[in-house]
């Protein structure tokens, strides 16, 4: 640890937002976010989000997501902390929660070097808020002994996942695969799972806008996957999930919509 910057005025925590509904914030990160004094916001958090902060916090948005402009990396992290070495009490804002796909590790990683300690709240995950909108869990003890969390986009230079590896594991184990950032490669990812032996009709969701009014949704099967997805339109952010636990959402809602109403107590 660097000894010259072991104290600091400032503070810096780690949010995680949600998926995008800000009923399901957690009361510490509300607090925290109506504490912070500058809040440097991701791009996928929605407005109704940052409306809670403080009238006088200062507001940075840093957005990043793929195929889009985005913030370096490299400086969003000098910029939290310059802004805690100022004094500032900085919120770290991020869609879903910090340490799932969010950055947050690099981030930590680099405030301790420097010497400044991190609080992390962490948030509802759209993976999972996207399945339970739709009635379905993500384990179940007949269907789905574990899950998987997983990117599907590589950075520069990295080969990426080994789909065909992952299916073998997921099939023989009985996981549901929850896929991020996946839609642009969702031929290839389904190509190379059902090369690793997951078979061709397993049960998959497309979940679009998890959460938010404007969330859209499709159930499919792997082997179809990306045809669904052209089909109805669907893109970024969604997330994808395969497995065994989706087969029971469109057979839910059927029952739902035929159960009549219940009556009244006399």
């Amino acid at each position: 640890m660097n000894a010259s910057a072991t104290h600091t005025a400032g503070t810096c925590t780690l949010v995680g937002a949600g998926p995008g509904d800000p009923e399901l914030l957690t009361l510490k990160a509300l607090k925290a976010i109506q504490n912070a004094s500058v809040l440097l916001v991701d791009d996928l958090v929605s407005p109704e989000i940052v409306n809670f902060a403080s009238p006088t916090a200062r507001i940075v948005y840093v957005g990043k997501r793929g195929g889009c402009k985005s913030t370096p990396q490299a400086f969003i992290e000098k910029l939290m902390e310059a802004e805690v070495r100022q004094g500032e009490h900085v919120v770290r804002l991020k869609g879903g929660d910090p340490f799932i796909f969010g950055r947050g590790g690099e981030e930590v990683e680099h405030l301790r070097r420097a010497g400044i300690a991190v609080q992390v709240i962490n948030g509802i995950t759209a993976g999972l808020a996207g399945l339970s909108s739709l009635g379905a869990p993500l384990t179940h003890r007949e269907h789905a002994h574990g899950v998987v969390f997983i990117t599907g986009h590589a950075k520069p230079g990295d080969s990426g996942t080994d789909w065909r590896a992952l299916a073998s594991t997921a099939h023989a184990a009985k996981l549901t695969l929850v896929i991020y950032m996946g839609v642009s490669a969702a031929d290839h990812i389904s190509a190379e799972l059902q090369a690793g032996g997951l078979p061709a009709l397993t049960p998959a969701a497309i979940i679009q806008h998890a959460s938010l009014p404007q969330q859209r949704h499709a159930i499919t099967n792997l082997q179809n996957l990306a045809d669904t997805l052209h089909a109805q339109n669907l893109a970024s952010p969604s997330v994808l999930v395969i497995g065994n636990v989706v087969q029971g959402v469109a057979a839910w809602a059927l029952q739902a919509s035929s159960t009549p109403p219940l009556q009244a107590a006399c």
